[in-house]
């Protein structure tokens, strides 16, 4: 009986024990797992931004044709006919305008008479030398005398030679009376009338021809978007009387020197105009989306570190560990700064870190 008291006294105060003990030991985890969590050193990371936000670069330009000629007259003479007018599309090789040259005909059956008698004087002294020689053969004739008259037959080749020579020279050039296109195109201009005087040498523009199938656009880019503009790259050509409708370009070239007055590149692009809808000589704007300004990039103000007289900022590495860096500081726009130099886009920059932050310190990162 006494035993069995016994056994149930310390059977209750096991268990009073027990009971008292097990919040204790709870409570001792939570203050070890909220020491666990107070140990760990959470950052907010943001990235750094531009200054400005990107938009696609516009410039503006005239269009005007890839090929284009000024046709004037290679002989002096008068304006017979002409065949074509203005907008009208030739092909190369076509008759443009004729002319008359009444003077450069003469001077062609002047050198035409001047031939004949040349030949007929190469024939007289081919026969004349042939006939010396066959004297000298039979001793009937000096030999002086036969190498005299085969000289002279030279001289006839030479002077028969010379007026063939002169002859086709005015042929080829009478044949500049027929003005003809030097490409497929379209008459943008027409400058004569039947009857009128022209003269060679004057510059004086009789057509212009344009082929207007491929235009192209000058533009001369700001040299803080020049890096950024690349042979190849694709734009876009709008015009203001055509409302929404864009029109596909290319760049083709560019100076490869900036403009020492403008501070800009000389750019070139090629538009396909095979439909017909762009006229050479519109004014137009052009979007190259690829092209974009160099900006520096920006970080929150709070996310600066001062020490030692230098500006430094914090960031996470892909291990989640601190690193701090030098900057160089640009512009202060109040919440965000300039960032020259020490940072890139793709950086993780911890925002208003703590004093105690430093390097290869294990941080958790937040957004």
């Amino acid at each position: 009986m006494f035993y069995g008291a016994l056994i149930l006294a310390l059977m209750l105060g096991g268990a009073a024990f027990v009971w008292g003990l097990l919040p204790k030991l709870h409570q001792q985890e939570e203050v070890a797992a909220q020491t666990r969590d107070l140990a760990i050193v959470r950052v907010r990371t943001v990235k750094p931004v531009p200054a400005v936000p990107e938009k696609p670069l516009s410039l503006s330009g005239e269009l005007k044709p890839v090929v284009e000629a000024s046709i004037s007259a290679r002989v002096t003479g008068y304006v017979r006919k002409w065949h074509v007018d203005l907008g009208d599309k030739v092909s190369v090789g076509q008759l443009l305008a004729e002319l008359d040259i009444p003077e450069l005909q003469k001077e062609l059956s002047r050198a035409k008479a001047q031939l004949a008698l040349a030949v007929a004087a190469r024939q007289l002294s081919e026969t004349t030398a042939r006939r010396w020689r066959e004297l000298l053969v039979s001793k009937s004739a000096a030999a002086q005398d036969a190498d005299e008259k085969d000289a002279d037959f030279g001289l006839k080749i030479a002077a028969a030679e010379a007026a063939k020579a002169e002859v086709q020279r005015l042929e080829e050039i009478s044949g500049f009376a027929r003005i003809t296109a030097p490409f497929s195109g379209i008459i943008t201009q027409r400058k004569l009338d039947v009857g009128q005087l022209v003269e060679a040498g004057t510059g004086r523009e009789l057509f212009r021809l344009a082929d207007t199938e491929r235009l192209r656009l000058f533009v001369r880019v700001p040299q803080s978007f020049a890096r950024s503009v690349q042979i190849g790259q694709e734009a876009k050509v709008a015009l203001p009387e055509l409302h929404g409708q864009y029109f596909a370009a290319r760049v083709v070239r560019t100076a490869g020197a900036m403009d020492s007055g403008s501070r800009t590149l000389l750019t070139e692009l090629e538009i396909d105009n095979t439909h017909g809808r762009l006229f050479a000589g519109s004014y137009a704007q052009v979007q190259i989306a690829e092209a974009q300004e160099e900006h520096p990039l920006t970080v929150p103000s709070n996310a600066l570190i001062f020490r030692a007289g230098e500006a430094q900022v914090a960031t996470v590495d892909a291990s989640s560990h601190v690193l701090l860096r030098h900057v160089t500081l640009g512009r202060d726009f109040g919440n965000t700064v300039e960032i020259l130099e020490g940072l890139g886009p793709e950086d993780r920059v911890v925002a208003n870190p703590a004093d105690s932050l430093n390097d290869g310190i294990s941080v958790e990162q937040t957004q």
